[in-house]
């Protein structure tokens, strides 16, 4: 067992509430491939649990694969930013810090860490054109620097491919017994649950199709295939002929307090858990 780091960041859809029941009665591995990592949560529980010998992680977010790739090569230049005395949780520094637009990869980092941590509910959200636009938060002593959260991050991660492409890319990397977990932009629960964009193109219906496309390439060629989505109509039929078991999750992250909360929403597997207590859908 291995120390287990935590995700760095605060993350829509987190699966920080949901590790027990995605990693109960899991099959012999390989490797791992998580193509929309996130915060990554389940990475880091498998990584704790001795199960990670290589892992692809991709995120079309080019700001957090920017930040994990930092985080992995030089953790230590990437704390003495963080602890320059720059980053204050002030109204007057966050909106300045907001605005820039950096070059420098450490400092780039910092700064995506920096308003992670400060902006308003921990969300990540951008416009059409690409630019970071979520209000000060106004906490009380958020903990911009954790320092030991991040060297253990950094441990984590020396035996990862960090890419950030197409989803589908899965494909040229997963081999037979390999285990992917997919945990989209879930499909919305209705017209206006949709909120958030992580980039700048979003994800659409056409993506969830395609996404359902290479899930069943991937099963045909023998891996081990996971995904999270909404529980909704259209996810239930699109993958009924899997194994589909219906969890509530917690929700921290949403614009609105009253879309926070437990929620139900679907585990899709590839092959059978034995699970205790499987739910009918």
């Amino acid at each position: 067992m291995n120390k287990e780091a935590r995700p760095f960041v605060k993350w829509a859809g987190g699966k920080g509430s949901l590790l027990n029941e995605l990693t109960k009665n899991l099959p012999e591995f390989k490797n791992y491939h998580e193509p929309f990592v996130g915060g990554g949560a389940l990475f880091f529980r498998l990584y704790s649990m001795g199960k990670i010998r290589k892992a692809y992680l991709n995120d079309l977010n080019e700001e957090l694969m920017n930040a994990y790739q930092v985080i992995k090569s030089d953790v230590d230049s990437l704390i003495n930013e963080l602890q320059s005395g720059n980053y204050q949780n002030t109204k007057e520094i966050y909106y300045k810090i907001r605005a820039e637009e950096l070059k420098d990869k450490v400092k780039r980092v910092a700064r995506f860490i920096y308003l992670n941590k400060t902006a308003y509910n921990g969300l990540y959200r951008v416009n059409k054109k690409g630019k970071f636009n979520v209000p000060f938060g106004g906490y009380v002593n958020p903990t911009i620097c954790d320092e030991k959260n991040l060297k253990l991050v950094s441990q984590a991660l020396q035996k990862v491919e960090l890419v950030s492409e197409d989803f589908s890319m899965v494909l040229k990397h997963a081999q037979k017994v390999d285990l992917v977990y997919f945990d989209p932009p879930y499909f919305p629960l209705s017209e206006t649950s949709n909120f958030t964009s992580y980039t700048s193109e979003g994800f659409t219906k056409e993506d969830q199709d395609r996404l359902y496309e290479v899930y069943k390439h991937l099963d045909s060629g023998g891996r081990f295939v996971m995904l999270s989505n909404s529980y909704h109509p259209y996810t239930q039929k699109l993958y009924q002929e899997f194994d589909l078991e219906i969890v509530f999750a917690g929700r921290a992250i949403s614009c609105k307090a009253d879309g926070r909360g437990k929620i139900r929403e679907l585990i899709i597997r590839n092959w059978k858990p034995i699970v205790s207590h499987q739910n009918q859908l």
